[in-house]
């Protein structure tokens, strides 16, 4: 589809800005848009077929390099790729050793498997425009980079190892035709020598032929698949038809079975033609020697890897997506025929063969086919086309895939010479690496060797696209509406099983080791891969919702408990420039408990609807910036006052609701700008706008009004304590440094004053305030950076001070607080009826108190005490202020702390 945005859809529609437009005209300029943009003026029309999914009239009618159809880009490349080898090659090896019944149990649960995954395909595939690079490009757009770069990976590892395979294959039909022995050659005049070596040259040659044809361009091969695919066709039937006109006789073993032919003597085996006899022999499995592997012992397994592999070509049209006219219906309708045809295609000639080829014959001699055809070198033929075209569409297929993941840049600089060494839209860089692989892969030299890693590697692919498809059915994204209808999760479920069940059952060691090198990938895009494709969405995030929500519908607040309490803490932020130590202190003093970051923007609100449209990223960008776990909530509000009251109401969801708000100290401290000081360890430009009145989260001047007067914070702590929320005013934190704390051995101490200044009294301990007190301090002592630092319980020197610290010993045991009493001597020089009298000293000798043993300290917890009158005057509600100032001047970093409900237990 055309690429134009909206908005030059509403510039082709309507001209310039004031010019008027004759109807005709723009009638004309919306047909030649539509006509553009969806291949002609029948784009429109929708008409389902009877495959299940649905016809869009010709949307994605071919465009630049589009050319293919069905038939030549989808079904003939599917019906090659999964002949290949195992066609003329492979059949009787299979049946051989299986056994008939065996051999019909492994094709169906070959074709289970890959049915089901087909369907995955389809429903993937007719979900959207699909591009370059076909399973990759399902798979990478689905589930993120990481997952999709990973499996991409191994799924251009298995298209390479493919390609040596088919090329393995090639020869050894070459050296059955044309070696010592071979059945088109006189007995002295053969052409090929045979060897590990020389078909070592042999393979390197033939890959050689696909490089240069695949240079010239994968557009010449395309023009040629209808062709091959109907020269195997035909092979196939001269096959077929063979073992009706064949009378019974006897085939000589293949010189290449060095283990029968260990003397001079000429083996014969029998071709009995069709025979009960033969066909009851046949029936079960009965394992022998693989003679082109060592004569290796062949097992259930073995045999399974090696039929498998023949039938992992279904990807061979989805892989040529780029080249497709309309991927969306060449690739479910081509695909699927393509596996139809296979299957009746290796049933027929598995059937034939159990009922006319002797066991001995079927396990000596994998090139019997081509003695039994009444012309052999129909064999021979098929044999080469099939494995030639094979080897040459997985070599394509590859540097297909290898030049999406250069595009997507997965891997950063690592191949970006893959994306300059393109010529003519032919990747030739791509090319060149993929023919560099295939050669390597060719030193194995066995077929049945690379078989197996060929089926395991296409396996795990299988398990990543059922994984996907039933990744998209189960989160229910709306998006997700296939026209394909033919499958469900139960579908993708079976097929994502019995790929993982049958990857371990052909080799464990292999499919451990694939599994193993994904994990790794995933790890290693995760953290090291540049790939920034957050428009292509991931998976992970629409399951992530999925659960979250089920989960949260799960979680009720009637059935909370004391026992599991933690700190659900809602951080008012004026500006994050000024507040960014305070932001880090909250996240850690949260206790893996819900954090949230509230601001309000003083304004009319009807005027700023969109505020948080505007302004959210930027906040979401502070988070990681700051890298905190916390979420950002905004409103706009006529005063700060009513904007708390927005959030506190509305902040969080279901159960998952802040019980604590923390505020800044209202002071007159000229805030700091912790984005631009160069000892900031916050230090960024990210929220640096292109002027200073572009600037993101703009300081306040010096000498600029506040949005919040003395009174209305006041009554703002009022206003928490009636809506039953803790709270806890932080001040001084302009000091705190986290580093600095680590690194300084002067702080030792974290500590705790139980006791309300304003009113003092020997239960001060024990109310909820100072219990909620201990349980936050106690939070924070479990924080890496305070594990060497010592909790202290500060208890004031009274007349029954010794009952007092048995008693607040006993309280920490109780609570598991582990914690040092320090009593403080100097408290009984201070006159308590000056609280009355003369407040102001009063506060001041408390104040200075409590600087003498903070010398030491880290952080402060002091017990807020409340305004005597919750609705005061605006005279009574500065006095409080001015209070809490003079009790906290000069102190470290200090949270004023009052709680409203129990937050501790003492109960198993």
């Amino acid at each position: 589809m055309n690429s134009e945005s909206p908005q030059s859809i509403g510039v082709s529609f309507a001209g310039n800005i004031g010019e008027k437009i004759p109807l005709m005209n723009r009638r004309r300029q919306m047909f030649d848009y539509f006509t553009r943009m969806f291949g002609n003026s029948n784009a429109g029309s929708e008409e389902t077929s009877k495959d299940g999914y649905v016809e869009f009239g010709n949307i994605g009618e071919a465009t630049s390099g589009r050319t293919l159809g069905s038939f030549a880009g989808v079904f003939a490349p599917v019906c090659l790729s999964m002949f290949s080898a195992m066609l003329f090659l492979r059949v009787g090896f299979v049946v051989g050793n299986a056994g008939l019944i065996e051999t019909l149990f492994q094709f169906a649960i070959a074709y289970t498997i890959i049915v089901f995954t087909v369907m995955s395909v389809c429903a993937i595939s007719t979900n959207g425009a699909v591009e370059g690079g076909g399973a990759y490009f399902m798979i990478s757009r689905t589930l993120g980079p990481e997952l999709g770069g990973s499996i991409g990976t191994l799924f251009f590892l298995a298209n390479i190892v493919s390609s040596a395979l088919c090329l393995t294959g090639c020869v050894e039909g070459l050296i059955d035709n044309f070696g010592e022995s071979g059945y088109l050659m006189p007995k002295d005049s053969y052409i090929l020598n045979d060897g590990h070596w020389w078909r070592f040259t042999y393979t390197s040659s033939l890959n050689l032929l696909n490089l240069l044809i695949c240079l010239i361009g994968a557009t010449l091969f395309a023009k040629t698949t209808v062709i091959i695919f109907a020269i195997v066709v035909i092979c196939l039937l001269s096959s077929v038809i063979s073992f009706f006109l064949k009378s019974p006789f006897q085939i000589e073993v293949p010189a290449a079975n060095t283990f029968v032919n260990q003397t001079n003597t000429t083996v014969l085996l029998n071709y009995t033609g069709f025979s009960l006899t033969t066909f009851s022999e046949n029936l079960g499995p009965r394992f022998g020697n693989d003679y082109t592997s060592n004569n290796i012992a062949v097992t259930f397994s073995t045999v399974f890897g090696v039929l498998f592999c023949g039938v992992t070509g279904i990807l061979a049209g989805a892989n040529m997506s780029g080249n497709l006219k309309n991927p969306s219906y060449s690739i479910p309708r081509g695909t699927l025929g393509g596996v139809l045809f296979t299957f009746i295609s290796y049933i027929g000639l598995s059937i034939l063969v159990a009922a006319t080829c002797s066991r001995d014959l079927l396990q000596e001699n994998y090139v019997f086919l081509m003695p039994i055809n009444i012309w052999p070198p129909f064999t021979s033929i098929g044999i080469l086309t099939a494995t030639f075209s094979a080897s040459l569409s997985c070599l394509i297929g590859s540097s297909r895939v290898l030049e999406a993941l250069a595009k997507d840049c997965i891997y950063g600089r690592l191949l970006q010479f893959v994306n300059y060494g393109v010529w003519r839209s032919n990747p030739i860089a791509a090319v060149l690496f993929s023919w560099l692989l295939v050669q390597m892969i060719l030193f194995i030299g066995s077929l049945n060797l690379i078989a197996q890693l060929n089926s395991i590697l296409f396996l795990l692919a299988y398990v990543a696209l059922n994984l996907t498809c039933l990744g998209l059915d189960l989160t229910s994204a709306p998006n997700f509406r296939p026209s394909f209808k033919y499958f469900s999760a139960w579908t993708c479920s079976f097929g994502l099983m019995g790929s993982v069940i049958m990857m371990f059952v052909i080799n464990p060691f292999y499919a451990s080791t694939s599994f193993g090198l994904c994990l790794l990938l995933i790890l290693l895009l995760h953290f090291f891969s540049p790939c920034e494709a957050s428009e292509w969405g991931s998976i992970s995030q629409a399951l992530i919702f999925h659960q979250v929500r089920k989960y949260l519908l799960l979680l009720d607040s009637r059935k909370n408990h004391i026992k599991f309490w933690r700190p659900q803490m809602l951080l008012m932020v004026a500006n994050p420039r000024s507040s960014c130590p305070t932001i880090t202190f909250i996240n850690d003093l949260k206790k893996s408990g819900l954090f949230v970051l509230g601001h309000v923007k003083v304004d009319k609100a009807e005027t700023n609807l969109d505020y948080t449209d505007k302004t959210i990223s930027s906040w979401l960008t502070l988070v990681d910036h700051v890298k905190v776990k916390a979420f950002v909530e905004l409103t706009v509000a006529n005063s700060v006052r009513e904007g708390l009251h927005h959030l506190i109401r509305l902040s969080g969801i279901g159960a998952m609701k802040p019980n604590t708000v923390v505020m800044g100290f209202y002071d007159n401290k000229v805030p700091l700008d912790y984005f631009t000081r160069l000892d900031s360890v916050y230090k960024t430009s990210l929220f640096q706008g292109i002027t200073t009145n572009d600037e993101k989260f703009p300081l306040r001047l010096p000498n600029e009004e506040k949005h919040l007067s003395t009174s209305e914070f006041v009554s703002m702590i009022c206003d928490i304590f009636q809506m039953h929320k803790n709270i806890c005013i932080c001040r001084h934190f302009d000091l705190y440094n986290k580093t600095d704390i680590v690194k300084n051995i002067k702080y030792k101490y974290i500590d705790v004053w139980p006791v309300n200044f304003f009113g003092p009294s020997m239960n001060d301990a024990y109310d909820t305030s100072s219990l909620f007190m201990l349980q936050l301090s106690c939070i924070i002592k479990m924080i890496a950076v305070y594990k060497k630092h010592t909790l202290r319980v500060h208890l004031l020197n009274t007349i029954d001070i010794q009952s007092q610290r048995v008693q607040l010993k006993q309280l920490l045991s109780k609570l598991r607080i582990k914690a040092t009493i320090h009593e403080v001597q100097e408290w009984s020089q201070i006159d308590l009826t000056t609280l009355d009298s003369d407040k102001n000293t009063y506060i001041s000798r408390v104040n200075k108190l409590i600087r003498n043993q903070c010398a030491e300290t880290a952080i402060c917890f002091v017990y807020l005490p409340m305004p005597k009158e919750l609705q005061g005057s605006d005279l009574q509600n500065v006095s409080y202020l001015n209070s809490l100032t003079d009790l906290t001047n000069n102190l470290p970093p200090t949270v004023l702390v009052h709680g409203v409900s129990a937050v501790t237990s003492t109960t198993l």
